[in-house]
């Protein structure tokens, strides 16, 4: 009986998950309530999660990337490297993804990639290449270095801490990186072959080539029944009818098509997000074959009152998350009207977004008077994406965050103290410091991310307490009756790696990491490989926008649709199972 109602609560829980019906935080509470109304734990048993190292790890680890992000310390050295690959697109590449490997091996990987997004979007428009070549690859390299020490990811924390708790001991800094630098390194040189070939090519709207000798703005634009536009094919007609008029997006509707992608024609009604020059601009709208939408009336092309229209991209530690639309402080802001959004592909203008409820990733198409800009940079809450790329105005403290983070690696790779203490100093420090105000610091700790780790923790010790654990193992086993250890292994792999693409890589070590201990004790083997089976599986997300959440972060700005994850994802896939499977009993014997 107690194993039927686990059973049930974690079909209830995976649904919700991944159906994102219910917030993250309040499917995590809603889960641990359950628990303890159902008597399948203790009220002290339920919440012990919160008392776990690895969830103040993990939330202090937040914080100091927070920190290093807020400083500007990542982005100076990626600068000062990136300018020496003079234009060569390929080098740059590769630059960039060693970069962000590197980061993402000692920082959580989100703050790197929402780093790194307005910096790839400013070199793809300096270099003249699409910034789909590049968003893709900054969000997989930041996953495979993640995978190269205990700090690259929360995941290899949690594994570590519940590693502890079952008996076979915490992972040491570096341990994980005898199999993780190997696939890293092999992970990496597939992207670097064919990124470039496999990825799309498509216009940035907000990018603006610094050899122009006018400046360029973007506008979206209604055509009109009776337009002369109507049949009109967006990428080459319009631009020999209206030269220098750039067509970047055609919407229909909701769906949104990208003209020299996707083979469509323009029909009445459509929007067209465009890029001109004022006096091109006038021109076509002055020629009637299109009109400004209704709250972009007020557009003004230079001149003293000149309007600007940029976009906001919604970053995982936003205080808008979760939020309507129509009742932040966005709406109500004089200084900036919101003309539309897009979310995984879809736009929605402004008859509909009052009502959206805001979620990682999503961009909001804004304009406002280029005076009045600066309100709106450096703020956590979104990421400001237009023709000018602004430097981080905490540079002058990015010496002093490095040098507390390279501390608190040093401490923590030397045994000195756990890595929990060294993360709750270097917080420590970063506050008293200045490089993370405390405001900040409460905003970054991402709190849905830290009830859900503890939910899925409570949720693990009722399937290990009722059986479950081992009931599901003895089914497993069952499965791959008369399979070898190895072969088990590969098992294991391949399915924590199929349910990270379906929920968080965090829910999904917690949830399986008991179940492949059992398995490896009804094997009669050690469990320690198949505990780094499924640390090495959770991170294994290549495959899905929804697998991870910087997979989801560069969907929009990059303009991707779910099958370009399909043509890279599936190859690093393979690897790190595959390539897993085989290093793992060299390196932990079974």
């Amino acid at each position: 009986m107690e194993i039927m109602l686990v059973t049930l609560l974690l079909a209830v829980t995976l649904v919700l998950l991944i159906g994102e019906w219910l917030p993250i935080d309040l499917v995590a509470i809603g889960l641990m309530v359950a628990l303890m109304v159902t008597g399948l734990l203790k009220p002290a048993e339920a919440v012990a999660g919160f008392a776990n190292p690895a969830v103040v790890t993990v939330g202090a680890m937040f914080l100091v990337s927070q920190g290093m992000a807020r400083t500007g310390a990542v982005e100076i050295l990626g600068r000062r490297v990136m300018a020496l690959t003079r234009g060569r697109v390929r080098l740059a590449l590769l630059v960039v993804v060693v970069i962000v490997g590197l980061s993402s091996a000692f920082i959580n990987n989100t703050p790197v990639v929402v780093l790194f997004i307005p910096v790839m979007l400013g070199m793809g428009c300096r270099l003249g290449v699409s910034p789909s070549k590049f968003l893709i690859p900054i969000s997989y390299a930041s996953i495979l270095g993640g995978t190269c020490t205990l700090i690259g990811t929360s995941t290899n924390i949690i594994v570590s801490d519940l590693s502890a708790q079952l008996g076979y001991g915490r992972l040491s800094m570096f341990e994980v990186a005898r199999v993780g630098l190997p696939l890293a390194l092999a992970g990496l040189g597939i992207i670097l072959m064919a990124a470039p070939r496999w990825l799309p090519d498509v216009a940035n709207p907000t990018c603006e080539l610094e050899n122009q000798p006018r400046r360029r703005y973007l506008a979206e634009m209604v055509v009109p029944r009776g337009s002369r536009l109507v049949g009109a094919n967006p990428c080459t007609d319009l631009n020999a009818k209206y030269p220098g008029i750039e067509v970047l997006e055609l919407i229909r509707y909701t769906h949104i098509f990208h003209p020299c992608r996707d083979r469509v024609t323009i029909a009445p009604d459509d929007r067209l997000l465009v890029k001109g020059s004022p006096n091109e601009l006038t021109h076509i709208l002055q020629g009637k074959a299109v009109e400004l939408p209704p709250m972009a009336k007020e557009l003004s092309f230079g001149g003293p009152a000149e309007t600007l229209v940029v976009e906001l991209i919604i970053p995982p530690q936003s205080e808008l998350l979760g939020q309507v639309l129509g009742e932040t402080d966005l709406m109500r802001d004089e200084d900036l009207h919101i003309v539309a959004i897009e979310r995984s592909g879809l736009h929605y203008t402004e008859k509909q977004i009052k009502d959206i409820r805001l979620r990682i990733g999503d961009i909001l198409l804004v304009w406002c008077r280029a005076d009045r800009i600066g309100k709106f940079r450096h703020r956590s809450d979104w990421i400001v994406v237009e023709d000018v790329h602004e430097e981080i105005v905490h540079q002058r403290r990015a010496p002093l965050a490095a040098g507390i983070f390279a501390a608190m690696v040093a401490a923590a790779a030397s045994s000195l103290v756990d890595i929990m203490t060294a993360a709750l100093g270097a917080v420590f420090l970063m506050v008293l410091s200045g490089c993370l105000p405390l405001k900040e610091a409460y905003r970054a700790l991402q709190s849905h991310v830290l009830l859900l780790i503890v939910a899925t923790i409570a949720l693990g010790t009722a399937m290990t307490t009722t059986g479950a654990s081992r009931y599901y193992a003895e089914l497993f086993l069952g499965l791959l009756n008369g399979w070898s250890p190895h072969m088990v292994l590969l098992g294991i792999l391949v399915l924590t790696s199929l349910c990270t693409h379906v929920m968080s890589n965090n829910a999904t070590a917690v949830l399986l990491l008991p179940i492949a201990v059992s398995t490896a004790l009804g094997l009669g083997v050690d469990p320690k490989p198949f505990i780094m089976a499924v640390l090495f599986g959770a991170s294994a997300s290549f495959a899905t926008p929804i697998g991870y959440q910087t997979n989801l972060l560069v969907y929009g700005p990059g303009g991707y649709r779910f099958s370009d994850y399909l043509k890279l994802g599936i190859p690093l896939n393979l690897l790190v199972v595959g390539g897993a499977s085989l290093l793992i009993p060299h390196v932990w014997p079974l």
